[in-house]
């Protein structure tokens, strides 16, 4: 069978089963998170986001993983190598090596300033562990003294659970500027791999439902399928695009996850993949320009101890941030799109 038969036999297969035809429909809830009846929580105002410690990020200098660490077991979920430690003070973290380790660092302190709820996450160059056994996954990284190279640190937070995951397209904040604002921040960072899995719901006894992203590792790099798309790669994010469409009404950001056409055949996945591009599309300019303003007043600096935190080098911080300084710009300049409310139509 030729190249050209095989390729139209994909396409006639992916035909049949009604792959294109994938459309979202996102819906309310309004009933709570749990059987408890708490209100579930997505969003904070942090305050003056001037003030805002951008190289401790959500735990803070206070939380930063210090003195020695203990191996516990290895985690085998996921695509990255993961292993559980413990440190001197009893406290769980979970390690984290591979290509995300700086993105999802990064991430996580860019999302947490703009009020949303993320890990925390810290990322050391090196960690030494004691009594590190022999890992399935990225033993290569680990020396034979248990020094292991380039890892993310995840703290475990007394008493939360995982009650669950969501949906970014059935969920109780539908509608809202703030969940708005999550999805233009999923964009903004080129986070491409917006499975249902990597959203937690999280509960602490006696406090509000939170509504997480938890995996925020594939992004600062290309947006797309399984051979164009990368993480943390500062050349590729500094060459993406942003804003796709603006209407006086609405603006699409650019978002790509639809797998190569020739892997159509396995269709869960193609679904779920192309389904997720809409997450970036038909949002409100007017949340899009909100969360322009709220992001605005974060200093070059702060923005820059974003990816410093992260371990990456001078010239990556530097092109990093120029992105993302950018995007906030284009995100408040979406006011100019909107119609004049005061404007006289001419005769």
């Amino acid at each position: 069978m030729t190249n050209h038969s095989v390729c139209s036999a994909y396409i006639l297969i992916g035909a049949a089963f009604g792959l294109l035809s994938n459309s979202a429909g996102a819906q309310s809830l309004s009933a709570p998170a749990n059987n408890t009846g708490q209100t579930p929580v997505l969003w904070t105002d942090r305050g003056d986001i001037r003030a805002l410690d951008l190289i401790g990020g959500a735990g803070g200098k206070e939380h930063q993983p210090t003195g020695k660490f203990t191996f516990e077991k290895e985690d085998m979920d996921g695509s990255s190598p993961k292993f559980i430690v413990r440190d001197e003070q009893g406290v769980r973290w979970k390690a984290k090596l591979g290509p995300e380790v700086k993105s999802e660092t990064a991430a996580t302190r860019l999302v947490w300033a703009a009020g949303y709820f993320t890990d925390e996450d810290y990322y050391l160059p090196e960690l030494h562990v004691d009594n590190m056994p022999k890992l399935k996954r990225g033993s290569d990284l680990v020396s034979a003294d248990g020094t292991v190279r380039g890892v993310r640190l995840e703290r475990y937070l007394k008493g939360e659970k995982k009650a669950g995951n969501w949906s970014w397209f059935k969920n109780p904040f539908t509608g809202t500027k703030e969940f708005n604002g999550l999805r233009i921040m999923m964009t903004l960072i080129n986070n491409w791999d917006l499975k249902e899995i990597n959203n937690s719901i999280y509960q602490v006894p006696g406090e509000r439902p939170r509504y997480v992203v938890t995996d925020l590792g594939a992004t600062f790099g290309e947006t797309g399928n399984t051979i164009t798309r990368s993480k943390s790669n500062p050349e590729d994010y500094s060459k993406s695009e942003f804003i796709q469409k603006v209407t006086a009404e609405q603006v699409d950001f650019h978002l790509s996850s639809r797998p190569f056409f020739l892997t159509a055949i396995a269709v869960p996945n193609y679904n779920k993949r192309t389904r997720m591009q809409e997450v970036a599309k038909d949002i409100p300019i007017a949340d899009a320009i909100w969360l322009g303003k709220l992001l605005e007043p974060l200093s070059d600096d702060q923005i820059r101890d974003v990816f410093r935190a992260a371990g990456y080098n001078d010239k990556d911080v530097e092109e990093n941030a120029t992105v993302v300084k950018q995007r906030i710009r284009d995100l408040t300049r979406l006011e100019l799109h909107r119609p004049d409310p005061n404007r006289v139509p001419r005769p």
